[in-house]
């Protein structure tokens, strides 16, 4: 006689559902390494099995800050001065309300904990400071030495780590992260176990049955245990129909509905090594976790960290509203990390690089100067502090040059050139031959001055008085 499936009622869905897994530890002799998606010869391939699971977007979501921890590791490390300035502009760029929530400090070194006594002593309410140690008893001293209230603990989850770093079997794997664990819990310590490695690991055969152990300890101890999903490589995707290990919502959906774990205490963490990292984010929270886990720029291992300030947008987008964030400060990042950190921000960076919103084509330009909505992205100058411009290159035209000539003259009104005005004509004239000559770089805003002042040195005059004509 076939065994009689175990029904049970959804919380989430309010319906009789079957229990459709078997949420037993497998505890396997040799490693899964899903040799058929992960041939280290090959680049991975995407493979669907076209289970399509709902959308779950918790009421409240937020941001959780990893750039003194993973952020720092890819950086010139940095002073606690600076650690201290970077936490503030944190605490303000998540607002009152706390949309970034927390942010996680090395307990390490001497430094590192002097960074967390100054940020302590900073008076910002928000983010909170968590700490992140290795599944180790002597780590786990750190943190309560430090009274932390709140640590991640690494819980490598795939076999490539159980088996071929850890040199462990998921049993030993499994009672050991326990182990540490429990510790924290009996200490009154909130335990934010970090599942790296997630996108490789065996969902069903050890991820949902180590989730759900964690959600029986809590239960024990009521004290909640969080669970960071690591995507590690940055393997996960997010096209609907997906398979696991590899889908974002697959996971997610899976930890929340298998694993039973509260959306308060999901978390999600990638990296961007296949172009995916906000997506991969903003995925996570559509499907069922509050927290993403960022970094400012986006700075981290290898390719790097969701940027914060990327998903400070996405929340923007998602929820209708800043919520109380004051984007500005991404600015004030920006500026603080190319000027005192000596932090190179490429260009072309979203929100926070020189020329995110600079154009260089006439016919952009053309289009900015008739209303900056047409190729401006939102009011930079208002949320960001970032008034949009043009650099003028081969490709400018007669439009980028006026468009240039009002901004750097902060012209208005009346006194505002126009494309057909024959002080454009001459300046253009001067740019273009510049470029017959050979030149590749765009004009400097100081070279284009002089090219106005050998145009029309009266109207050159009267432009740096703030009138044009």
């Amino acid at each position: 006689m076939a065994a009689k499936k175990e029904v049970q009622l959804n919380k989430s869905t309010g319906l009789l559902e079957t229990k459709p897994h078997d949420y037993r530890l497998h505890d396997v002799p040799e490693p899964e390494l899903y040799r058929g998606i992960f041939d280290f010869d090959e680049v991975p391939k995407t493979i669907f099995n076209d289970i399509i699971v709902p959308r779950r977007m918790p009421e409240r979501i937020f941001i959780t800050d990893t750039t003194f921890r993973d952020g720092q590791q890819s950086t010139a490390p940095f002073s606690v001065e600076q650690i201290v300035t970077i936490y503030k502009l944190l605490s303000k760029l998540g607002g009152k309300k706390g949309i970034i929530r927390q942010s996680e400090f090395f307990l390490y070194s001497e430094k590192d904990r002097k960074a967390v006594i100054a940020c302590r002593e900073s008076g910002c309410e928000f983010p909170e400071i968590t700490s992140w140690i290795r599944a180790d008893a002597r780590d786990f001293k750190l943190v309560k030495d430090m009274q932390i209230k709140e640590t991640g603990i690494l819980v490598s989850c795939s076999d490539y780590h159980i088996f071929k770093k850890m040199n462990l079997t998921r049993a030993q794997a499994m009672e050991k992260y326990l182990s540490i664990v429990k510790d924290a819990l009996s200490d009154g310590i909130v335990p934010r176990c970090h599942f790296e490695d997630i996108t490789r690991a065996d969902f069903y055969g050890f991820v949902v049955p180590f989730a759900r152990e964690l959600m029986r300890l809590a239960r024990d101890s009521k004290i909640p245990v969080k669970i960071r999903a690591c995507d590690t490589l940055g393997l996960g995707v997010t096209y609907p129909g997906t398979a696991l290990p590899r889908s974002v919502q697959g996971i997610v959906y899976g930890l929340r509905e298998y694993a039973e774990v509260p959306s308060e205490q999901l978390e999600w963490h990638g990296h961007n090594d296949f172009y995916k990292v906000v997506a991969n984010a903003a995925t996570a929270w559509l499907y069922g976790c509050c927290g993403v886990n960022c970094s400012l720029l986006g700075i981290g291992e290898r390719t790097g960290n969701c940027p914060t300030e990327a998903m400070c947008m996405e929340y923007a987008q998602l929820k209708g509203s800043a919520d109380g964030m004051d984007l500005s400060a991404i600015t004030e990042i920006a500026e603080y990390f190319e000027k005192e950190i000596g932090y190179v921000i490429p260009p072309m960076t979203p929100f926070a690089g020189r020329a995110f919103n600079a154009t260089r084509a006439g016919i952009h330009a053309d289009g900015m100067l008739k209303n900056p909505e047409i190729y401006n992205i939102f009011d930079t100058e208002k949320l960001l502090g970032r008034k949009p411009y043009v650099s003028v290159s081969n490709a400018s035209g007669l439009s980028g040059i006026a468009y240039w000539l009002n901004d750097y003259y902060e012209l208005t009104g009346d006194d505002v050139i126009d494309k057909s005005d024959p002080l454009v004509a001459a300046v253009k004239a001067q740019v273009d031959e510049e470029y017959a000559k050979g030149r590749n770089t765009v004009m400097g805003d100081d070279e284009l001055d002089s090219m106005v002042r050998l145009a029309d040195k009266r109207r050159h005059k009267l432009l740096g008085m703030g009138s044009s004509k």
